[in-house]
């Protein structure tokens, strides 16, 4: 069973190198965009440079009408400013100006356009006769500056839908394990009803017998009798919502332990130990309640071989008075820090014959049904395991 969840961890890993390799493709490709649409702009910004040079300094009149039709104002997506040698804006093209602004304010706004200019780009210098020289600041135009930011967008894009559909398609298992869960409890309850029926007449029939009167077999009969209507109400259970009670936990939790003892190796050691009243009352449902302690419990002994002890210890927990902890702890060989959140996963096991579904079910009961929690409080291996079990109180 872990080489299964090996092998799903693989596939997982797989499909989210197949997510990078497609981000990392698509980025890489609007960066080559992004490249070209830079270098095409630069080659206009200098196209227009020359032509204002020559226009500045051509005394010709024959192909200026031509120069600024079709270069010139041609230009309109990139910002350009014009400015002299000591810093006068002589033109500016494609620069938004707030409207309102005085020629101070303006002058003000498109000086520090320049310096973001400078920023991106540097000027093109060009003379304006004589001595004079003029400089062309520019910057990447409303498109180019999109498909900068437009990788950004897309990998959040894709983020998103990655994550919508995550929790979808956790969403559509979990409906389905649910109705596999309920459908088997159910029909498991179903089948086990016709031998248990048989099996209670049997029991009356020997217990009224002369022949078995007073025979310790006929009570043991009884008791496995009841402990088979305790687990058809407990896959009964499964599936609707179960009947919580006030119970002394204490009691309770003494009863499932007192069942279990007698059915497991002799060189288990059970202890439980209070740090509450006597008398705390918790909200459970009792055959519930039983199947969570026996889960836990036979896992415990499972990691023990079947030679150790188990505590179980009744407390509150530090940060909740209201709530009551149950924490159990074996002396078995521990869990690797590795697989400690694979422990409730339906199907995980590290037994050769073990359906890998006690710890899964548990903690089930516990958060679905008991709005509780269930968890690995401590584990060391070598050393042993404490899960911690919080109810309402």
């Amino acid at each position: 069973m872990i080489a299964i969840y090996d092998q799903k961890t693989r596939i997982k890993l797989l499909i989210i190198a197949v997510a990078l390799l497609i981000a990392a493709a698509t980025v890489i490709y609007t960066n080559v965009l992004v490249q070209r649409v830079s270098e095409r702009e630069q080659q206009q910004i200098a196209l227009y440079a020359k032509t204002q040079r020559y226009i500045i300094n051509t005394e010709e009149e024959s192909n200026l009408s031509f120069l600024m039709d079709e270069i010139i104002d041609a230009n309109t997506t990139i910002p350009v400013v014009l400015a002299n040698g000591d810093g006068d804006i002589v033109d500016a093209k494609n620069v938004t100006i707030p409207k309102g602004l005085s020629d101070k304010a303006k002058r003000t706004f498109l000086q520090r356009e320049i310096a973001v200019m400078k920023l991106q780009h540097p000027p093109i210098t060009i003379e304006l006769g004589g001595a004079q020289r003029g400089y062309i600041y520019y910057k990447d135009s409303a498109l180019l500056a999109q498909l900068r930011t437009y990788p950004l967008v897309q990998l959040a894009v894709i983020a998103c839908l990655g994550v919508i559909a995550y929790f979808a398609f956790s969403y559509s298992r979990r409906s389905e394990q649910n109705r596999v869960w309920v459908g088997l409890a159910k029909e498991t309850a179903h089948q086990l009803g016709t031998p248990l029926s048989s099996l209670m007449a049997w029991q009356t029939y020997l217990s009224e017998s002369e022949r078995f009167k007073n025979e310790p077999i006929v009570e043991e009969l009884g008791k496995d009798i009841r402990r088979l209507q305790i687990i058809t109400e407990r896959f009964s259970n499964i599936g609707s919502v179960p009947v919580l009670k006030p119970e002394n936990i204490l009691r309770t939790t003494r009863n499932a332990i007192d069942y279990l003892q007698n059915r497991v190796s002799k060189k288990v050691v059970f202890e439980i130990k209070t740090d509450l009243p006597t008398d705390t009352p918790a909200l459970v449902n009792i055959p519930l309640f039983d199947w969570v302690i026996e889960n836990i419990c036979k896992n415990a002994v499972d990691a023990m071989d079947g030679r150790g002890s188990i505590t179980l210890h009744l407390r509150r927990p530090v940060r909740d008075k209201k709530s009551i902890a149950i924490d159990i702890t074996d002396t078995g060989k521990g869990i690797p820090k590795s697989r400690i959140d694979r422990v409730f996963l339906p199907g995980y096991t590290t037994k050769k014959r073990g359906w890998g579904l006690g710890l899964a079910l548990a903690k089930r009961i516990i958060e679905n049904y008991h709005q509780g929690k269930l968890f690995v409080k401590w584990s060391e291996v070598g050393r042993g395991t404490t899960f911690r079990l919080i109810l309402k109180g």
